[in-house]
């Protein structure tokens, strides 16, 4: 069985680049564009991971992240997020909520490939 990926990301390129690279790696991926009904979407599905966008509409996505650590089944889930919003106090902000991984876009695929193996074990 493969592992899935929740792709939480509204810029339509982003998102599509991310979801081919992914899925040559032969992964499951899932995609969301909006902050709102996030947390309920990643609860119905159950991903293995979650990348996710910091500035969201409806809901940005450290509230997400702050809503899935409050959640017992959800407070390990490896959550990698990434922005254009790469200051030390956006950095700081995201691993003080639980943040597994931090990066910045624009990103290198070997680095974001490399970066969703290491979270989810492969």
């Amino acid at each position: 069985m493969s592992k899935s990926v929740l792709i939480v990301e509204d810029e339509p390129f982003i998102l599509e680049a991310l979801s081919f690279l992914l899925k040559r790696e032969g992964l499951n991926v899932v995609a969301f564009t909006d902050g709102d009904g996030c947390v309920e979407h990643i609860q119905s599905i159950k991903p293995d991971l979650v990348i996710l966008d910091m500035m969201l509409p409806n809901r940005s996505g450290m509230q997400i992240l702050e809503d899935l650590r409050a959640i017992d089944n959800f407070s390990n889930l490896p959550v990698l997020m990434l922005t254009a919003k790469g200051q030390k106090k956006d950095r700081a902000a995201a691993e003080q909520a639980g943040v597994s991984l931090f990066m910045t876009k624009p990103f290198a695929n070997k680095e974001i490939i490399r970066n969703v193996h290491r979270l989810l074990g492969i």
